[in-house]
């Protein structure tokens, strides 16, 4: 199986310096093609650019109050592409709610930490 070695990666996360921070890292090694979104609507209206991976914040609504969340998000994405990889990345560290977000579709599941940025790019890269 042949794959891509720079990817189309959306991330959505409402913490804009959180994504900015998270571009850098992913940026920083291979020119992958990374794109920013503050809200799972804008992100499901570029879908058709076909991106090869999603990171999805989970919760998605700090900054913009009717703002679907990460898992209602995922939901969407998977039903129009189920072949998208999708990260979940949240500061929630609940064994529910992790199994929820992979029993939906999510590839991984990670923590907000202080080794997220490293475990993401390492997942993005593979």
């Amino acid at each position: 199986m042949h794959t891509k070695l720079i990817k189309k990666i959306f991330v959505v996360d409402d913490d804009k310096l959180s994504a900015c921070l998270l571009k850098d890292q992913l940026t920083s090694k291979f020119p992958h093609d990374v794109h920013l979104f503050d809200n799972g609507e804008d992100c499901l209206k570029h879908l058709a650019e076909q991106p090869d991976i999603v990171i999805l914040d989970f919760n998605l609504n700090s900054e913009f109050k009717d703002a679907a969340n990460g898992l209602r998000i995922l939901e969407a994405i998977k039903k129009t592409d189920f072949g998208i990889r999708v990260i979940m990345l949240s500061g929630q560290d609940d064994y529910g709610t992790a199994l929820i977000s992979i029993t939906k579709g999510a590839e991984e599941y990670v923590l907000k930490s202080k080794e997220a940025f490293e475990e993401i790019e390492a997942l993005c890269n593979q």
